[in-house]
């Protein structure tokens, strides 16, 4: 079945694509979390959406590529960063990329593939560097906002995929286990498991409440903070890699 990229991103009538809490909490502290392990060199952003979080790596590195599947959201990132940041309005399953990255990053985005693998063996085989790094996040099935919704029955279990979420394009919602199950069947080195931001409550009850002062950086800080004690009570889980063995563990 194709699929519609453009609308994808689109906000439901009752669910957004993205949330104030992803570009003001999340991306902030999802640079934090990367930055004491990025590599000097290049950086490959996949899946870049309408630009947020790429303004926040123009600072960071200066050689930046970006690959996006949806033709209106890198219309609206193009506008929003420097010209000099290569664009490519593509697939990752089909893309054709002319260099290796020293870091390659894939946030939110592996839980849209319809082959997650197939992607992951490509970012170890043919687009990391021999001493890159790969981060890797993706929305946790276990952050207690998830399973608070289940206990309320929201929703049929943690690792459900809802109406919503399907009509965004996802087709697996994560959980530590399960996200390293495909990395290591891509070939990836795994090196570090974390989480980002312990996070109790649902993104739209976060808008709400940054809204005001109840709220403060230091309580976010603790959350963030937190989330390193307990990566799967985090609202994103992160997972470290390094290039892998070839052709992944089914490889020839």
């Amino acid at each position: 079945m194709n699929r519609d990229y453009d609308k994808e991103f689109k906000d439901t009538s009752d669910h957004k694509y993205a949330y104030n809490f992803d570009f003001d909490v999340m991306h902030p502290y999802m640079i934090r979390a990367f930055k004491p392990f990025f590599k000097c060199g290049n950086m490959l952003e996949l899946g870049s959406f309408k630009g947020d979080f790429t303004t926040r790596l123009t600072p960071l590195f200066n050689d930046l590529t970006c690959v996006e599947a949806s033709g209106e959201a890198i219309d609206i990132a193009r506008t929003r960063v420097d010209s000099g940041i290569k664009f490519y309005n593509e697939l990752f399953e089909s893309v054709s990329l002319p260099e290796v990255y020293d870091n390659i990053i894939l946030a939110h985005t592996l839980e849209h593939l319809d082959d997650p693998v197939k992607v992951l063996r490509r970012i170890n085989d043919e687009w990391l560097s021999k001493t890159g790094r790969f981060f890797l996040v993706c929305p946790n099935a276990n952050a207690p906002s998830r399973q608070i919704a289940v206990k309320m029955g929201l929703i049929t279990h943690n690792t459900a995929i809802t109406s919503a979420e399907k009509e965004h394009g996802h087709n697996i919602t994560y959980t530590l286990d399960t996200l390293e199950r495909d990395v290591r069947a891509a070939g990836l080195k795994v090196v570090l498991r974390s989480g980002i931001f312990f996070k109790s409550l649902a993104n739209f009850q976060w808008d709400r409440l940054l809204q005001t002062d109840i709220i403060s950086k230091e309580y976010l800080d603790g959350c963030y903070e937190l989330g390193q004690h307990y990566p799967d009570l985090c609202s994103s889980i992160f997972i470290l890699c390094e290039k892998g063995e070839q052709g992944g563990v089914d490889g020839l």
